[in-house]
């Protein structure tokens, strides 16, 4: 372990939100809100502003809590409403309330997918974001592969999000992203990415990660099972005629990041490159880390989602486990840590904050030490993703990689 964490001081300092929705809204929230930013992207201030001030009058500050997710759907189900009667009058008009009603419903069911009610929400904010994708230019679809390479624990259906450019075809099939999402954001959570690859002609291929949702059939339990879980996904994109299966890269979100660099030396030869984005490898789930996290910049806390999604029962058996059963680097089962056997990697870029408060910057740095040449980026002064600057990076890495670069 580090004995000097790059955070410094910041490592053990409490950010000083966690419990308190007031503190959380004012110190953290408010600003992105009105900015329109994660994670309140697709929304917008207003719709917001009321539902927060009934958390923080009501001292409502447990998020898993159904008093929490309720004191959203009010607003949301409105907006569906609203979208569904301009349908026909006004498009663009019934796009923006999908849009803005998607971001409601996600913050509802945020920050885990746990308990009845935020399941029930996951599905309809799913149903309201495709029903509005529906009516744009180029919309977003769901496709349903089939999980060839399912085992024990697995389920045998993956659900995906595609969104090609119209310009593709048989004859001139268009490059491929892989988005891999990450613990609080799924597939309905990345219209602005998906913009941006139209923009360059590449389709998107959207997939969830294991533990999150449940429409990622991998085990949760099995450090081995996103290899099958990829396996099945590749196989798929490599026998649909409009995709290019020759220029696929992955880009990994957060705790996405963690299969995006595994993925990048398990599956080397089926990809043009990859992208490991606010990822954790090997720090994020050991011991000193984790018992700092709480005080950190997320905005709940980690340690009850990340024993859901690992399948852990307390978060004492997590820090006992967790880094010696998914460790990229000292994962004690066999195939498991596929950085410190130093299995080729294909082209990867690390980017992230060297503040991140989630994912050590460590954890990108440790990439460097093994195996086949890394690229980096590492935002000085920003927390977990390295934004707003870390896009500005890598989209243009991306370009370079798929062979659109103007």
């Amino acid at each position: 372990m580090p004995t000097n964490w790059i955070l410094g001081d910041l490592f053990t300092k409490d950010y000083g939100h966690a419990g308190s929705i007031a503190k959380l809204w004012e110190q953290r929230w408010l600003f992105p809100c009105k900015r329109g930013v994660y994670p309140f992207h697709d929304g917008v201030f207003e719709d917001f502003e009321g539902i927060f001030n009934h958390l923080i009058s009501e001292n409502i500050n447990d998020p898993y809590s159904d008093e929490y997710t309720s004191a959203f759907l009010p607003t949301a189900d409105a907006l569906v409403e609203k979208a569904e009667a301009a349908e026909k009058s006004d498009r663009p008009l019934a796009i923006q309330f999908y849009k803005r009603a998607n971001a409601v419903y996600r913050l509802a069911r945020f920050p885990y997918i746990s308990g009845d009610l935020k399941k029930q929400v996951f599905e309809t904010q799913k149903r309201a974001y495709l029903r509005g994708a529906s009516l744009w230019d180029i919309p977003v679809t769901e496709k349903v592969i089939k999980h060839n390479h399912a085992s024990t624990g697995d389920g045998d259906a993956i659900p995906v999000y595609l969104r090609i450019p119209p310009t593709a075809s048989k004859t001139s099939p268009c490059p491929v992203v892989l988005l891999i999402t990450g613990l609080d954001g799924h597939r309905p959570d990345n219209t602005e990415r998906t913009e941006e690859h139209l923009k360059r002609g590449w389709a998107t291929v959207i997939c969830d990660i294991p533990g999150t949702t449940v429409d990622c059939p991998a085990s949760k339990t099995d450090p081995l099972a996103p290899d099958r879980l990829f396996t099945s996904i590749l196989e798929w994109i490599a026998a649909q005629e409009q995709l290019d299966s020759k220029k696929v890269l992955a880009w990994g979100l957060s705790a996405g990041g963690y299969y995006a660099i595994r993925l990048a030396h398990t599956h080397a030869s089926s990809l043009a490159g990859s992208v490991g984005h606010g990822a954790g490898t090997h720090h994020y789930i050991g011991r000193e880390w984790l018992e700092q996290i709480g005080k950190h910049e997320y905005p709940f806390g980690l340690e009850r989602a990340y024993c859901e999604k690992y399948g852990y029962g307390s978060f004492e058996e997590m820090k006992e486990k967790c880094q010696k059963t998914f460790s990229l680097v000292s994962g004690e089962g066999e195939g498991v840590a596929v950085v410190a056997k130093e299995l080729p990697s294909c082209r990867l870029l690390l980017v992230n904050g060297v503040l991140d408060g989630c994912m050590p910057i460590e954890d990108s740095m440790l990439l460097m030490e093994y195996g086949t040449p890394k690229e980096g980026r590492f935002v000085q002064g920003r927390a977990h993703m390295g934004y707003p600057e870390a896009n500005s990076y890598v989209y243009p890495w991306m370009e370079s990689i798929l062979g659109t670069a103007k």
